[in-house]
């Protein structure tokens, strides 16, 4: 497995009381899966992502990522497991305001000792989610959903085995959103993993995953 979640529970204090964001949930990715996770906001889905990716330490439980547990590793190896195994496309963009399009891309390949990305690498991929005349516009130069399109490429700048996806498509229009979801299948034929959660239900009858989760109060169940 390239993924192992084993029992992970997350919970967070709001306004007095406790809210467990996951559930007790267990999950076995393999390489070379695509799996989409569906649920409404506020069902968890966020949190999960998290966990796997590192980003997040869970109350209980544990993630295995190519066999190696998140959270027994110090912190410059779990940053490296960040930076070369795992492509991160956050629900918001994230990118940096100060930066433009193509220095967004070449952001990460700052923290790896031996980046496999390159400009070129940065400069095909803009070109491949339709920006290859917007290298040097800033992200308030651009629209949300040209910010959604150039995280979506600097998910990928590193090389990773497994892509983290939150709502990678949720202000794209429907013709991008095919032309996303089709580089997302061609980059999964070639092995990428794929863990995609959305509350967009019309992904799930694309076919382009062929297992499906639905998430509810932290609850993870397989559909």
């Amino acid at each position: 497995m390239i993924i192992e979640c084993n029992n992970l529970t997350k919970t967070y204090p709001l306004t007095g009381k406790v809210v467990t964001a996951v559930d007790n949930v267990s999950l076995a990715v393999r390489p070379g899966e695509f799996i989409i996770i569906l649920g409404h906001s506020g069902s968890g889905k966020t949190t999960l992502l998290s966990l796997i990716g590192g980003l997040t330490k869970p109350d209980s439980g544990e993630v295995l990522v190519n066999g190696r547990s998140n959270w027994q590793q110090d912190d410059r190896a779990l940053t490296a497991m960040r930076n070369n195994t795992i492509g991160f496309i956050f629900q918001f963009g994230s990118l940096i305001p100060t930066l433009t399009a193509l220095e967004n891309l070449l952001l990460p390949l700052c923290f790896g000792r031996t980046p496999a990305g390159t400009r070129q690498t940065a400069l095909d991929l803009l070109d491949l989610v339709g920006l290859k005349d917007k290298i040097n516009a800033f992200p308030a130069q651009l629209s949300g959903g040209q910010q959604r399109r150039v995280a979506i490429a600097r998910a990928f700048i590193n090389r990773p085995a497994v892509i983290l996806a939150d709502e990678p498509t949720g202000d794209l229009d429907e013709e991008t959103e095919r032309e996303i979801l089709h580089i997302f299948k061609t980059y999964n034929t070639q092995g990428t993993t794929f863990l995609v959660v959305t509350h967009n239900n019309a992904l799930a009858e694309t076919q382009v995953a062929p297992r499906i989760f639905h998430m509810q109060q932290g609850i993870l169940v397989e559909d």
